[in-house]
């Protein structure tokens, strides 16, 4: 199973191979690009502008090109992906596969806390998992850590992990049922939260988008049968 993926961050590369490596897919079958300037563009725009839609949907078809599925691990282009149209192989959004996860875990009542750094991904967060938690009977609450993002903007990321561990137990602890991290970056700290949460592990991009892609293609095999 081949998978490209589409980063804006550096750090997230290795978070979604060392994902991918634990599911048991080879390194040697991931192809990664890491293109800060797309994010970089945007944020400058404060929307994706028409030039930068057009140069994200290349970049997908380009990476797509002896791919099974690609995968797009930066919000920030999540409209981008929308809009582009049909693809030979499946285009997966991480953000959506893990607002996705958190519903059908929380589904029937259950309360979905999403654990966010930057506050510019906040109301993008709070309609995608809302939108998503809707059709199954989930709340979603938002839950901002401006002291994290500044810990990973400066590099101190023991520190940053410890403390969005610290928030997935607080979380758990209020009453959430499930407990989402928002950015792909701040997955290792899905198992020190586990540790201190009677076991309970928080749900993250990496591991939900993967499951999604592998669900995808699997599907599409039985279906050729």
């Amino acid at each position: 199973m081949r998978i490209s993926f589409l980063h804006t961050i550096e750090n997230n590369r290795q978070v979604f191979e060392h994902a991918a490596i634990e599911l048991g897919l080879r390194a040697d079958d991931l192809r990664h690009a890491v293109r800060a300037d797309l994010r970089e563009a945007v944020e400058r725009a404060g929307t994706p502008a028409s030039d930068i839609k057009v140069q994200t949907s290349g970049c997908l078809l380009e990476l797509a090109t002896h791919a099974d599925a690609v995968v797009v691990t930066c919000a920030t282009l999540g409209p981008a992906v929308d809009e582009m149209g049909l693809a030979e192989v499946p285009v997966i959004r991480a953000d959506a596969a893990l607002a996705a996860a958190a519903a059908e875990a929380a589904q029937g009542g259950g309360k979905i806390a999403v654990l966010c750094a930057a506050e510019g991904a906040i109301e993008s967060n709070r309609k995608l998992f809302t939108q998503h938690a809707e059709a199954r009977a989930a709340s979603v609450e938002i839950v901002h850590m401006s002291q994290v993002w500044a810990l990973f903007r400066s590099g101190e990321m023991d520190a940053c992990f410890a403390a969005i561990a610290s928030a997935a137990t607080d979380a758990y602890a209020a009453g959430a049922s499930v407990v989402a991290l928002a950015h792909p970056w701040m997955a290792p700290a899905a198992e020190l939260a586990s540790e201190s949460s009677d076991g309970k592990q928080p749900l993250d991009s990496a591991r939900a988008a993967l499951n999604a892609v592998m669900q995808r293609i699997n599907s599409a095999s039985a279906a050729k049968r």
